[in-house]
């Protein structure tokens, strides 16, 4: 990719032969992705969703997060947009996903739906304030790499710790099924509040694309399908965040998926990366601790230095606005983190800020019916 086109690099200022400018270079594909997924939301709009509402909408989530350079750019393409019912319907729905997603339930789809927004552009405006969500946390989590000073260990300030979020408490789905009411490494379903598209209502290409993924017989995929070209670009995230050599270890970086879903309070992306933590690490009886926290209770506490300093500093960068710190940063080169490792750690957390704000706002998980079925088994044979 042309240096000049890359929306981070520019807005955070990162300097060509720097460390961190190495590190996106040694993740190219995520770094390339990154600057495509922006591309596709906002070189162009639709009819039902103009490419000045998209900068809108985009501008005010990056204010949220007060990241000012990333909402500066955006009011540059919102120029001529009119704060129409829609519009303003879109940004009740935006606020909801910055600052609590949990909060977000399927009378809120209705809501948009009511104001003339249709499955194809609200998925579209899921993924715009989703992805702004991850450019945000890149941005300003970059900003403090790029211009980190040495510190002796004994001036590191103690910073406040973060505490888990609240989740779901409800015993049944919108579609009746039993819900989750804790945190979990057991396999989950997920049902979308929204229908997904018939995998034979995408074209021939688009179905191949799905296949290429694994994502043909996925809900969830399926329903992020109704904006393909967005969710093509967002897996090429993924896999090169997330199955790239080197750096932070995978069990690690499975690690900060899990404590940002404890952020937000996303039991479903929890449960498929609290057990790929575990897995990786061996490390189970400390993943189990870190799932049981309660809402208001401190996220690190009873782990490893290492893993605690890890763990305050992905919560820190997952609340809205970003709280993380130089303090946060030189901690983790005390654990032995590269500025690649820490590169790795910064674009784990906040693509699960993205990942939490669609699995919560469009479906919920459930129990399995045969996990039910063994759960009553053995409540009649004890």
């Amino acid at each position: 990719m042309n240096n000049n086109n890359d929306l981070i690099q520019a807005l955070v200022g990162i300097a060509e032969g720097s460390a961190l400018a190495e590190s996106r270079h040694t993740r190219q594909a995520a770094t390339d992705s990154t600057q495509g997924c922006y591309e596709v939301l906002f070189t162009t709009g639709t009819a039902s969703f103009p490419l000045a509402e998209r900068a809108t909408v985009a501008a005010q989530v990056a204010e949220w997060h007060q990241v000012n350079t990333l909402a500066q750019h955006y009011q540059t393409l919102a120029a001529g947009a009119e704060l129409t019912p829609s519009l303003q319907a879109a940004l009740l729905f935006a606020r909801h996903l910055t600052f609590e997603p949990v909060s977000v339930n399927p009378q809120h789809l209705q809501a948009l739906q009511q104001a003339g927004w249709q499955t194809d552009a609200l998925i579209t405006l899921a993924q715009v304030i989703a992805f702004v969500s991850f450019q945000s946390r890149l941005i300003a989590g970059f900003t403090v790499l790029n211009t980190l000073t040495k510190t002796e260990a004994h001036q590191i300030k103690t910073l406040p710790a973060v505490t888990a979020g609240r989740w779901h408490l409800q015993a049944r789905t919108a579609g009746n099924r039993r819900a989750p009411q804790a945190f979990t490494r057991k396999e989950l379903g997920w049902e979308p509040w929204l229908p997904p598209k018939p995998f034979d209502a995408f074209t021939e290409a688009q179905q191949q694309v799905l296949i290429r993924f694994g994502h043909q017989h996925s809900d969830y995929f399926r329903l992020l399908g109704h904006d393909q070209p967005v969710l093509e670009q967002r897996t090429l995230i993924d896999k090169g965040i997330f199955y790239t050599s080197g750096g932070l270890s995978r069990a690690e970086r499975e690690l900060a998926a899990t404590v940002v879903s404890k952020v937000n309070g996303c039991i479903y992306c929890a449960s498929v990366h609290a057990r790929k933590a575990s897995q990786l690490s061996k490390q189970t009886e400390e993943i189990a601790l870190l799932l049981q926290v309660q809402p208001g209770d401190e996220l690190s506490a009873g782990q490893s230095d290492r893993w605690q300093a890890q763990i305050e500093a992905v919560a820190a960068l997952s609340l809205t606005p970003p709280r993380l710190t130089q303090e946060h940063l030189l901690t983790l080169q005390q654990h032995s983190l590269s500025t690649l490792a820490i590169t790795d750690l910064i674009q784990s957390a906040a693509f699960f800020a993205w990942a939490n704000r669609l699995m919560l706002t469009l479906g919920e998980p459930f129990i399995p019916e045969q996990e039910v079925i063994e759960g009553v088994q053995k409540v009649m044979s004890a």
